[in-house]
């Protein structure tokens, strides 16, 4: 009895709940998290244009503003070297903070490239998507200078971006069903079309083996591609088809986690078993628009748009 009671309580122990962090900031609207090698996490303050920094240690918060008033920070990526990067979406801009100095510099995009949404940053260069202006582009820091390129398909609103662990670039076409890969050197677009026409990918990820998983946000569906065969399996939500699945991460273990934003919860789904936990979000109406793992710390950290917070995960190991 005594070791039945041990382990119950150890089970207790590992469940995975999701801890908030509140904003100082009034009407603070957290779109996008990064995390910096010393574990604090920076965030995308879209209603008020700052870019935040929460220590994840005692709590305390710093706001850097933008530049460029109501320049509408979205997305968000710490780079290589500290530099914290972030896409200015109502200014057709990009910028760096410097996080020694907090100094932030712009970089103005091709006027076309209206409404810069998500970043990643691959070989020195800033590739990012544009969701409204149907383009994609990269920015070189050295230079200043930057491409864009059209998305192949009309209306076809570019907007997840990730960099696979072989480096490859992989674009989500949320106004169409299917899934783009980037050739970094030229640019081109090569398109990896849903099987089903009603699919809409928002956000995505790719595995250690390349596998790209991606949230289907009008279906209710997490979907997995296998870009060597082209072979798409689906998963359905476990909140079923209106769920509105949306921001998505991938924790060092394997395990997809993502957000059911229709019903205030987080989903982890393993590959291996296929089985599937839910955890509640404790303030309702967050809405996880995107989420990052800080794989040194095990943590996943959400950004709870909103209900002005930060989320925290401490992911555990993945349960025998």
């Amino acid at each position: 009895m005594r070791g039945l009671v041990a382990s119950l309580a150890a089970a207790v122990a590992l469940a995975p709940v999701v801890v908030e962090y509140p904003l100082p900031r009034p009407g603070a609207f957290p779109h996008d998290p990064a995390v910096d090698r010393d574990g604090n996490v920076w965030y995308t303050d879209q209603t008020n244009s700052y870019i935040g920094r929460l220590d994840a240690r005692t709590g305390a918060v710093t706001d850097y503003a933008t530049p460029t008033p109501v320049s509408g920070p979205h997305g968000i990526i710490v780079a290589p070297d500290g530099g914290v990067w972030y896409t200015a979406n109502f200014a057709g801009r990009l910028g760096r903070l410097d996080p020694a100095t907090g100094a932030i510099k712009e970089y103005v995009l091709p006027p076309q490239a209206r409404d810069p949404h998500t970043l990643v940053f691959r070989a020195g260069r800033v590739w990012f998507t544009s969701q409204g202006a149907n383009l994609y582009g990269v920015l070189d820091p050295a230079t200043g200078e930057a491409r864009v390129f059209p998305a192949s398909t009309d209306r076809a609103r570019p907007y997840g971006l990730v960099t696979a662990p072989d480096g490859t670039l992989w674009m989500a076409l949320f106004g169409t069903n299917a899934i783009g890969r980037i050739d970094a050197g030229s640019g081109a677009l090569r398109l990896f079309p849903l099987p089903n026409r009603a699919a809409r990918p928002r956000r995505l990820v790719a595995d250690a083996r390349g596998i790209v998983w991606y949230t289907d946000y009008e279906r209710g569906m997490l979907g997995r591609l296998d870009p060597a065969t082209g072979q798409v399996r689906e998963y359905p939500s476990p909140g079923g088809g209106a769920s509105a699945p949306y921001g998505i991460a991938i924790t060092p273990d394997g395990r997809i986690w993502y957000d059911e934003s229709a019903r205030n919860d987080v989903v982890a789904f393993d590959p291996v078993t296929e089985r599937v936990a839910t955890v509640p979000i404790p303030t309702a109406g967050a809405v996880v628009r995107n989420m990052t793992v800080d794989s040194t710390r095990g943590r996943l950290w959400l950004a709870l748009s909103g209900t002005s917070r930060l989320g925290k995960i401490e992911v555990p190991p993945r349960a025998p």
